[in-house]
């Protein structure tokens, strides 16, 4: 059978009284014991050794209205009861000490004990040290000594409205992840929904990988906008491109140096870590680091503490670290160009963001947005007219479209459209102009020269002929950077599938592939 226990605090206030007329009155812990629906069976009372005779006198009119139940005095030496660390201290100590039941309810009655013995007990049962519900009794006025009581099961979950407020400020903290952009893509959306909820549940640094152009540093400002309007942060937003950082300046533009740590150092310089305090960092390309620098930001990530530029004293900095990298990190630590102990700390939290090509449904949306943009940009408000917009949008989501810089692609020609659009509308002569320079972007941009190494190994690729071997990169490239194998073979025969009568793109990929001894599978997979 399952029995109920309760734990609480001797009221060394409100539990006293001396008399007859002592059952006449409210008493939060004897009158617990007055309600014929709350059977108690043991009953663990927290107290104060110097209120012995408080304790035995309560202990017996506890027996007097339940004599069944069994009362476990339990004394809680305080030195001080309105100090937080040792009251809650010396509670999660009592906690671990009891041995509860599987089957056994736990009450936990918060209404005697100070303001911050109520506070930790509260914290206890939340965090499930003290597994149960809190248990909550009051007056209930003149000539009812019982009160009233309540239990509060703090499993949210159990509660409807509430947990409906969390799913909607949940889809609000997404929505805001995206800029209000509402993106069609599956894969995306569940990305954002779990990145919304470890930066307002964590501060462990996160790493935000993918192509350049993907959105990495807008996403940053966004999850620090967000943690900043929960409270979570209270300094500021600091980023930069580690790309930027070379040679002795970077250790100082990190770092930070003191005046005369080397020529030319006039003055301090706090450094980018120090001016993150209470805040949040953002590295991008953080693999252009040197690995000294790296071995310094390892160290104050774990310990919080880094030496400046010629200084013998540790500074410190609390900060969250959000790192972006469009570079495959553990090939970098495998060619001994970044440190494997780093990449271990900054990895807990890896999310990986797909390029526009990767969601060519999301395009659509994103074009809204980008206009919206350019008017509040410009105090100019843009259109495309019905026809244009068709035009502009299946070119963009159709398999000739690269997106190769992924959004600042879309932002550039949205950008360079808006300017010419006379009198704010789109036409199609200006999508046609748009869509001509696009793709003779993307036809000049120089193909991955260690692609086909990478597919094939040094040793194969070396022993094609230069026409295979570009033939091959350009190939790899479309296949990398389209959905499936038939999107592929579109892109690649777009002009002689049209003088067919019947054609398998798919398999005319697949037959190319082979020759080389690849599959569609080995390119998906890498």
């Amino acid at each position: 059978m399952s029995r109920t226990t309760a734990i609480g605090f001797l009221g060394t206030q409100l539990d006293r009284g001396i008399g007859p007329k002592r059952w006449e009155k409210w008493r939060p812990t004897v009158s617990l014991f007055r309600h014929g629906d709350l059977l108690i069976d043991r009953l663990l009372l927290l107290y104060d050794a110097r209120f012995q005779t408080l304790l035995d006198a309560v202990v017996k009119d506890i027996r007097t209205l339940s004599p069944e139940t069994k009362v476990i005095p339990t004394v809680l030496p305080l030195r001080d009861p309105w100090d937080f660390e040792e009251v809650y201290g010396s509670l999660h100590d009592f906690a671990r000490s009891v041995d509860f039941a599987e089957n056994e309810e736990i009450l936990v009655h918060i209404t005697t004990g100070s303001h911050v013995a109520q506070i930790c007990l509260f914290l206890l049962t939340e965090s499930r040290f003290l597994p149960g519900k809190l248990l909550q009794s009051g007056p209930a006025g003149a000539k009812r000594p019982e009160g009233r009581w309540d239990v509060i099961d703090l499993d949210l979950a159990r509660y409807d409205a509430i947990a409906r407020r969390f799913h909607s400020e949940q889809e609000a903290a997404t929505s805001f992840l995206k800029a209000g952009i509402q993106t069609r893509n599956e894969g995306f959306n569940k990305l954002i929904d779990r990145i919304e909820q470890v930066a307002v549940s964590s501060a462990a640094p996160l790493l935000l990988t993918g192509p350049t152009g993907a959105g990495k540093s807008q996403l940053a400002r966004r999850i620090y906008a967000l943690k900043r309007d929960r409270h979570q942060v209270r300094g500021s937003l600091v980023e930069v491109n580690c790309a930027t950082l070379r040679g002795d300046s970077a250790m100082s533009a990190l770092f930070g140096h003191i005046r005369g740590a080397f020529t030319g150092a006039d003055r301090a310089r706090e450094g980018l870590l120090r001016s993150a305090d209470g805040g949040l960092l953002f590295l991008d390309e953080i693999g252009e680091l040197g690995l000294d620098e790296q071995a310094m930001l390892l160290r104050a990530i774990e310990l919080g503490v880094f030496l400046p530029v010629g200084s013998d004293r540790e500074v410190s900095s609390e900060f969250q670290l959000i790192a972006g990298s469009n570079r495959d990190l553990r090939e970098r630590v495998r060619q001994g160009e970044f440190r494997e102990d780093l990449l271990a700390r900054i990895d807990l939290w890896h999310f990986r963001l797909p390029g526009l090509a990767e969601r060519r449904e999301d395009i659509g949306p994103n074009v809204e947005f980008e206009l919206e943009r350019f008017a509040k940009e410009n105090d100019r408000r843009v259109q495309f007219n019905a026809q244009a917009r068709r035009r502009f949008l299946a070119f963009a989501t159709g398999p000739d479209a690269a997106w190769s810089a992924n959004f600042r692609d879309l932002n550039a020609a949205i950008t360079r459209l808006g300017t010419l659009a006379p009198a704010g509308r789109i036409g199609s002569d200006l999508v046609d102009e748009e869509v001509e320079r696009l793709q003779s972007s993307w036809m000049h941009q120089p193909v991955s020269s260690d692609l086909v190494s990478r597919m094939l190994g040094s040793a194969q690729a070396e022993e094609l002929d230069r026409f295979d071997r570009v033939q091959l990169e350009e190939v790899l490239a479309i296949c990398l950077r389209s959905r499936s194998m038939s999107e592929a073979g579109r892109s690649l025969f777009a002009k002689s599938r049209a003088r067919k009568k019947s054609v398998n793109d798919a398999d005319r990929v697949r037959k190319y592939l082979a020759r080389f001894g690849l599959s569609w599978a080995t390119l998906a997979a890498s």
